[in-house]
């Protein structure tokens, strides 16, 4: 079997990983079919690698997935050309999703806002969570 050239993106990854987590809720006809594919199977391509995501659907696709759209494209982009991914980044700077600012507001919450130094125990805790 050939390889696909899109499989060990971190696009394909991600979509593959944010349509299990959705399967409760929709399953991959229906995210694809919101997110404007006139071909479900376009979705399953994506998935798995064979064919990369086009720009243009970053943002139907980013709302279907209940995704941050930045972060997406960011991924669809480094499918076309890493070295323009990571001249975007130098340009803009790191993205950050819309979680990630929440869970800097909680930080910063839960530390009465006293800027706390990112500790081994504290890093481990956040490990911890993520099952690492």
């Amino acid at each position: 079997m050939a390889k696909r050239a899109y499989a060990d993106t971190r696009a394909a990854r991600f979509i593959e990983r944010r349509i299990l987590e959705l399967q409760s809720r929709k399953n991959q006809a229906t995210i694809a079919a919101e997110a404007g594919f006139p071909q479900p199977n376009m979705l399953a391509m994506i998935k798995t690698g064979a064919t990369k995501l086009p720009l243009e659907r970053v943002p139907a696709l980013a709302k279907a997935l209940e995704c941050d759209p930045a972060h997406l494209f960011v991924m669809a982009v480094e499918q076309r050309d890493s070295a323009l991914a990571t001249t975007l980044q130098k340009v803009f700077g790191s993205h950050v999703t819309q979680n990630e600012t929440d869970w800097l507001k909680a930080i910063r919450d839960a530390s009465d806002h006293t800027d706390p130094s990112l500790t081994t125990k504290a890093l481990k805790a956040i490990r911890g969570i993520f099952g690492k």
